[in-house]
């Protein structure tokens, strides 16, 4: 187990640093200061072969070219203050009305014009040990940043595991009552960029999704899974629901989890490479998405193929919207409250 810490750049005349978290077991995880995100993650596959399976690049650059910046994938990146969309903009809490930017359309995205994943994160430390390596990085999110109200302090620890897991762990504080829903916005690819992902497996344990208006924002509604497309709980090759729904996910997922408590969500396998993803959240829901609007222009600079389809996203977090819809769990954080949500990936291959 180790860790590394190399120069990646600077943006706004920051230096920005990348780290990789390495374990005895092939598998390798790369993390950059300007967005906190995860540019890499090799692991072997079934025949020990060693391969990049995540969406990104190699050098800062790659993450500035004018593609990238028109397409706006959010490639490995952390999403906040708010994660999804907020519709129109707005939201109340403590009896005031607030308006933050509208940048998805009608509606506001990801945190806004520069929100999290646009920030230079600070290093809050390392810490290896026998059985796991970790980084811990934080973020001073000013009251009005964004619109958004309250002082915001933030720290996410990513820590990489002998067992293959890489835990992420979000941790924030504020001194006003604000909306706050973080994820990682990191797109795998299980077969390395072979292939688009329409052959992995994937079973889902939900049996509801959120309904999008005509706006793709949820307002409260629900439906029922069983019997569609959308039904993963019981293991299904994703591309057999591109019959019904050939524009395929972007679907948010909420799960019987009230007590926050660490469950088992998702697994995903691909049958080539024996490479098998479980995912573990505290979170009550997560979106799916097999990457509808990503660009087919987009590559490493090692030349593996990015594009339509050709990578997933298991967005765990708190409900999009949230702060609109009633009942929406854990959506505002409060100053006497600690927000405190972990996921998990597991890595394997047989």
């Amino acid at each position: 187990m180790k860790i590394t810490q190399e120069p990646f750049g600077k943006f706004d005349g920051q230096p920005v640093d990348q780290f990789m978290l390495e374990n005895d077991h092939g598998v390798s995880v790369k993390i950059m200061t300007y967005g906190g995100t995860v540019t890499s993650i090799i692991t072997p596959d079934k025949d020990g072969n060693l391969t990049d399976i995540v969406c990104g690049f190699d050098t800062l650059e790659g993450y500035f070219a004018d593609e990238y910046k028109t397409n706006s994938p959010y490639f490995g990146c952390l999403v906040g203050r708010y994660a999804a969309r907020i519709k129109d903009g707005k939201f109340k809490v403590d009896d005031q009305e607030h308006q933050v930017a509208t940048n998805d359309g009608p509606n506001h995205l990801h945190g806004g014009i520069q929100g999290f994943d646009k920030r230079v994160w600070d290093v809050a430390g390392t810490e290896e040990s026998d059985d796991s390596i970790e980084l811990k990085l934080s973020l001073a999110s000013k009251d009005g940043e964004e619109s958004f109200p309250g002082n915001l302090n933030v720290v996410v620890t990513y820590r990489l595991t002998s067992d293959n897991e890489l835990q992420i762990n979000y941790r924030a504080k504020t001194d006003k009552a604000t909306p706050v829903s973080l994820t990682n916005h990191t797109y795998f690819n299980l077969n390395g960029f072979q292939d688009k992902v329409l052959d992995h497996v994937l079973q889902l344990f939900s049996d509801r999704i959120l309904v999008p208006d005509e706006t793709n924002v949820p307002a409260g509604q629900e439906e029922m899974v069983s019997g569609t497309a959308a039904d993963f709980n019981q293991p299904k090759r994703i591309g057999d629901a591109f019959d019904k729904l050939p524009m395929g996910f972007e679907h948010f997922y909420a799960f019987d989890n009230a007590t926050g408590s660490l469950e088992k969500i998702a697994e995903v396998s691909e049958p080539t490479t024996g490479r098998r993803l479980e995912v573990r959240s505290t979170e009550p829901g997560t979106l799916l998405y097999t990457g509808r609007y990503t660009s087919d222009n987009l590559k490493r600079e090692s030349g593996a193929q990015f594009g339509q389809f050709r990578g997933f996203c298991i967005e765990t977090s708190k409900y999009p919207n949230g702060p609109n819809i009633d009942g929406a769990p854990r959506s505002v954080l409060q100053p006497d409250e600690t927000y405190d949500e972990t996921t998990v990936y597991r890595f394997s291959w047989a």
